[in-house]
């Protein structure tokens, strides 16, 4: 437990209902008696823990009617003492009372610090924590699902489970080193390769997961692609709901991409409406159709556009083809308010931007080149930091599992440890201070 008590507003800035002032260390109950007066003969150190009490909060030059409560550590968030003010929401309510804690002793709260005592304090382990914070950061629901999923430890207990496996192979390890008989010695490596293997088999299964979760997490981004005035434009604002892109007859009017965030069945997709891929003797329109080219390329899934109205494909149209040719695509003939009964071989999707046909099946199918099956109520790994600790930790088992068949178990044992720690970074266990900072950086002040 922390010594010092740390404060900090936990609600968001601005006008509201109710703001929360959170005071969590050693002892903010002999503050929150000096600053709250309760309904009653009840005295602030009788307060019972998880108890909502009424009375008039002190804010030095001012009091307010609200709302305390104490949460008693270890049984908190923090694992710590925690009392929280409830007060009316206005912003100088607010500061006027934190300010009034700070008076008393409290100390302001960093980025995070509550969560961090919480991680140092073992509430918590740092994967659950970056799920906090992709819960607070999340901007669909499929993200805040996911963040969950992080804090509810999901991850934390399938990598604990890899390191309780690794201490015992290491524990058998450092039994046969101090008692070597070469028989035996022989048998154990056979058996330890064997362990190994089905360990790296286990973090393969959570790596592959990874492709779906950095969608999850970053959005699946999607070129929408074609040559000039096919329409690009008015397809995404029809998506968006709103015009994001200007609109016009005149060929190469879009110069550079715009971007438009949709959300369908709860994930994220960032739209692009790239520039019309032609050949051009405009030098700006040459640098968006440089830009629109790149976006296609790193697309996670390409829209190609065509106007059946302007003759059918040609060499332009085949040019975009030939870019987005290795990725998930989705062929739309636009227009077909302009162009009844024309058909084109390989269509997915026939819409009107300007009628609103086909849009509803061009976001199932967006969905469907993005993730393919549903990915509600699955555990993801979604984090960079996590992937990366993973793919270290096999690295180093494969090199052990190498290393059976021509070092002695003492070395093989080094390797099997780099991956126990390599593990430990996920977990916390291993982290080092400037990977916890950096992480816990990613916060708001007051959680």
């Amino acid at each position: 437990m922390m010594e010092e008590n740390i404060a900090a507003i936990a609600t968001p800035a601005g006008k509201g209902g109710v703001a929360i002032i959170r005071i969590s260390g050693k002892s903010p109950l002999a503050l929150a008696e000096k600053m709250f007066t309760p309904v009653g003969r009840v005295k602030v150190t009788d307060f019972e823990p998880y108890r909502m009490y009424p009375g008039r909060i002190d804010g030095g030059t001012f009091e307010d009617y609200g709302l305390c409560v104490y949460f008693k550590g270890p049984q908190s968030y923090t694992g710590e003492d925690i009392v929280e003010f409830q007060c009316h929401g206005g912003e100088s309510i607010a500061r006027g009372i934190l300010k009034q804690t700070f008076r008393l002793g409290a100390k302001p709260a960093g980025k995070g610090e509550f969560t961090k005592r919480a991680f140092l304090n073992g509430k918590l382990s740092l994967a659950s924590c970056e799920g906090v914070a992709d819960m607070i950061n999340g901007e669909s629901e499929a993200e805040v699902k996911a963040g969950y999923l992080l804090y509810s430890e999901k991850l934390t207990n399938k990598v604990r489970g890899l390191q309780d496996e690794l201490k015992t192979l290491l524990a058998g390890i450092d039994v046969s080193v101090d008692y070597p008989e070469e028989d035996i010695e022989e048998q154990h490596i056979a058996e330890l390769k064997v362990s190994l293997e089905e360990l790296v088999a286990k973090i393969e299964q959570i790596t592959a997961t990874y492709a779906v979760g950095k969608k999850i997490k970053s959005g699946v981004t999607v070129a929408i692609c074609g040559k000039p005035n096919t329409g690009k434009s008015s397809l995404l604002n029809r998506l968006l709901g709103y015009d994001k892109a200007i609109v016009s007859n005149v060929a190469g009017t879009t110069r550079d991409a715009v971007e438009g965030v949709l959300e369908i069945e709860g994930q994220r997709f960032n739209l692009y409406d790239t520039a019309g891929v032609r050949e051009s003797g405009d030098f700006i329109e040459n640098i968006g159709i440089e830009r629109a080219e790149n976006i296609i390329r790193s697309a996670d899934v390409a829209v190609f556009v065509v106007d059946m109205a302007q003759g059918g494909m040609d060499e332009e149209d085949k040019r975009v083809l030939e870019m987005v040719q290795d990725k998930p695509l989705i062929t739309v003939v636009n227009k077909v308010d302009l162009s009844e009964g024309i058909a084109l071989d390989g269509a997915d999707v026939y819409t009107s931007a300007l009628t609103g046909e086909g849009m509803e099946k061009l976001k199932q199918l967006l969905y469907q080149r993005g993730f393919g099956a549903r990915t509600e109520d699955a555990a993801f790994l979604i984090e960079q930091r996590h992937f990366d600790a993973l793919e270290r930790a096999k690295a180093s088992l494969q090199k052990a599992i190498h290393a059976c068949a021509v070092e002695p178990l003492d070395l093989i044992g080094i390797d099997v440890k780099e991956g126990w720690d390599a593990l430990g970074e996920i977990t916390g266990e291993t982290a080092t201070e400037a990977i916890i900072t950096e992480i816990f950086e990613k916060f708001c002040v007051g959680k």
